[in-house]
């Protein structure tokens, strides 16, 4: 796995990226301003897997729409390879839709259901005169194949077909394209245990195949630990820690991060344990707190947390942190570090976390075919 961006370069790069909603004046009163993405600046490389993750509602899938420009935003700049994309015309995007493509994540909403699946899969094929005729509908019985799918499927509707079948329609027509870039907004929360392995599977399988950079939004720990390179970890519209994928799990530098980890849940009721987790419930994203937007539920925060907003720092080895106190915590020093933190007790949860996952793997590889 890689650790940073890497010799090949960029592919995609967001730069002081901020989104937000509402704020419009009305007669007798003025909408609130949802601030959902504040200031985001990141990079991802050709080839890799970069993971975006986060509580619901901390705007990683606002993010990703924006990545993509599916979204305008409100300021910042998006480059693909190299080229910003956030002033092309409505033509000029076009034709790079081709290689920039999402899977959306749900699978039951995403697909039109007045379509046979042939269709919506050949739809891109046509739009972007990458077959004619006979050729359309041999290249979609070749990617139903490539998705696990059999080639006469291609007559019937999205109702016919499960969750996870739908979802793999749904990387179908991402690959119908012959993209270079492709985000996963959720790509396996919608599906059943059962099947989700297969999926992930699949996405690593197709990465490997067509040389793909893939962007995964997920929540899903365990997801993030199988497939991904790097992890931007986004808190109420920022991103507060910027990892390689082993080094975030082994030792978190953000509190939130480590309130993440600790929140894992483990299979195995000997090993339940009181942690300390973050109080209260997020802020509003209409009125985020002052300084670090964490402090009002971080163990740690001190009065300069609600002073001063901490920036994304450099700290090593492809990592970055926003937290005025994480070198005091890592040491254990003043603010003090949580106890299981550093400890054996949290390499055992997610030891022990991560055999689960591998037995739910395994079992729904060899318990569940094609569906």
């Amino acid at each position: 796995m890689s650790g940073s961006c890497g010799d090949a370069g960029p592919i995609l790069e967001g730069s002081h990226l901020v989104k937000r909603f509402g704020g419009r004046r009305g007669l007798l009163q003025t909408e609130p301003t949802v601030h959902a993405v504040s200031d985001v600046s990141l990079a991802v490389a050709a080839g890799e897997t970069f993971a975006i993750v986060g509580e619901s509602g901390c705007g990683k899938s606002t993010l990703a729409r924006l990545l993509l420009r599916l979204i305008e935003p409100t300021e910042g700049q998006v480059f693909y390879r190299g080229r910003e994309i956030t002033s092309l015309s409505a033509g000029e995007m076009r034709a790079l839709r081709r290689e920039m493509q999402i899977v959306f994540q749900d699978p039951f909403a995403s697909l039109n259901p007045r379509m046979t699946i042939g269709a919506i899969i050949a739809e891109p094929i046509r739009l972007h005169g990458l077959a004619r005729g006979r050729a359309v509908d041999e290249r979609v019985a070749d990617l139903l194949r490539v998705v696990g799918l059999r080639p006469e499927y291609a007559d019937r509707y999205p109702h016919e077909f499960s969750g996870g079948q739908r979802q793999r329609i749904g990387i179908a027509r991402a690959l119908a394209g012959e993209p270079k870039l492709i985000i996963g907004d959720e790509p396996v929360s919608a599906l059943d245990v059962s099947v989700q392995a297969q999926v992930i599977n699949l996405l690593e399988d197709l990465k490997d195949r067509f040389g793909l950079t893939l962007v995964i939004v997920a929540h899903d720990l365990a997801v993030i630990r199988h497939m991904s390179d790097r992890v931007a970890v986004m808190y109420l519209g920022e991103v507060v820690e910027l990892s390689p994928v082993d080094p975030l799990f082994e030792t978190p530098l953000h509190p939130y991060t480590q309130a993440l980890l600790q929140a894992i849940p483990v299979p195995v009721p000997q090993s339940r344990e009181e942690h300390d987790l973050p109080r209260g419930d997020i802020p509003s994203p209409t009125a985020p707190p002052p300084g670090c937007r964490f402090h009002t539920r971080c163990p740690h925060a001190q009065a300069r947390c609600g002073e001063q907003h901490p920036p994304l720092e450099a700290v090593g080895d492809g990592r970055s942190v926003a937290c005025h106190f994480w070198r005091e915590i890592q040491a254990g020093g003043n603010p003090p570090a949580p106890a299981p933190h550093g400890s054996a007790k949290l390499a055992q949860r997610l030891e022990l976390y991560r055999a689960h996952q591998a037995r739910r793997e395994e079992e729904a590889i060899t318990t569940a075919t094609v569906e």
